[in-house]
């Protein structure tokens, strides 16, 4: 199973920002432990960019060959609408996940523009968030 991680904007300083909201790990260190759980099941790829137009880009490019992806879309999961487009277009699975629960922060991290289109949404539960997107997709259909 190939399954890919892709990070929106500012999740790149993972570990160093905000750390009381987002905790003190990197996510290269994350991912490595993710990498190391999941060896043999899934084959973990990961993309990050604090550009929108590079996140859609990665979306259509592995939207009709991967397993699944697990979109951390960040701050453009309350703004974009092209990247709610994108995941439609595509023929995966994507699970929207957020690190913080983003329905206990200000309104405007209420909305999101992206979970319409996606198998669901995680939030709230750290950099476990991830990990139980990935457990989803173990599981049978």
């Amino acid at each position: 199973m190939k399954i890919i991680i892709i990070n929106g904007p500012n999740l790149n300083l993972l570990g160093v920002r905000e750390k009381s909201i987002y905790g003190d790990q990197s996510f290269d260190s994350f991912l490595q432990t993710l990498r190391q759980e999941y060896s043999g099941q899934i084959d973990i790829d990961y993309f990050q960019s604090n550009t929108e137009g590079q996140l859609i880009d990665k979306i259509h490019e592995v939207g009709f060959s991967y397993d699944g992806i697990v979109l951390n879309a960040a701050a453009y999961t309350h703004t974009s609408v092209a990247l709610g487009d994108a995941i439609a277009a595509i023929k995966v699975p994507v699970i929207e996940v957020h690190i913080s629960n983003v329905h206990a922060r200000e309104e405007f991290r209420h909305k999101s523009c992206i979970a319409k289109y996606c198998k669901g949404v995680i939030a709230g539960f750290g950099l476990n968030s991830y990990r139980l997107a990935l457990i989803q997709f173990l599981l049978p259909a």
